[in-house]
């Protein structure tokens, strides 16, 4: 490897380092703008919506003003969607400590069925937002669209629960980087397997379209 091609591997991984450290800023100050209640959605679609133009090969876009406008554009949807789940997840923590505390007679069939509600609160997670980043759609058709896609394609969707439990594994291990780097890591992440998918699922409709 001569001089030019390690300089230009290093320029390549300096670029990204900033890109990332960049694009984490960006999230929390819009989180932090909106007082995180009405910030964090929109703040976390933005993000996603300037790694996928990243992942899609747009690398000079101007960081700001793109999350800026997802920011703008998608607040109310992200919202209304964002909180939809969190209510899920808050009730579904209530139920456990429920099933915890009790006897039942279906004590068999009530762990049971809660955990299959987890398995699709899960599901709901990893792919409801990224859905909301590539498709126009209201938010009740990106939570039923969630659900199929993430089912239909349940390797990608375990990928994807893979590779947040690795960064997030990373991050809580050295809790200096989650500042710079986690919530964007995150993105790039969840978005560069979900748009496998997403793309398959184009070609195959402009083949049935011909």
């Amino acid at each position: 490897m001569n001089g030019k091609e390690i300089v230009s591997k290093l320029d390549f991984i300096l670029q990204w380092i900033y890109r990332l450290v960049v694009l984490n800023v960006v999230w929390i100050f819009f989180s932090v703008l909106g007082l995180f209640v009405a910030g964090i959605f929109p703040s976390t679609v933005a993000m996603l919506s300037v790694a996928r133009k990243w992942i899609l090969g747009e690398h000079e876009i101007k960081i700001f003003h793109t999350f800026k406008k997802t920011y703008r554009q998608e607040f109310a949807t992200a919202n209304i969607l964002g909180w939809i789940l969190t209510m899920t997840g808050v009730i579904l923590y209530f139920n456990y400590q429920l099933m915890k505390n009790s006897v039942s007679a279906f004590s068999i069939v009530t762990p049971f069925a809660f955990y299959l509600m987890v398995f699709f609160y899960m599901i709901l997670l990893i792919w409801a937002f990224p859905m909301l980043v590539h498709y126009k759609a209201t938010w009740k058709q990106h939570i039923k669209n969630a659900i199929i896609v993430g089912l239909s394609k349940i390797h990608y969707t375990f990928m994807c629960g893979l590779a947040i439990y690795s960064i997030l594994y990373l991050s809580l291990s050295y809790p200096g980087i989650i500042p710079f780097f986690t919530i964007s890591t995150l993105g790039i992440g969840v978005m560069w397997v979900t748009l496998r998918v997403f793309h398959k699922m184009d070609q195959g409709l402009k083949v049935k379209s011909l």
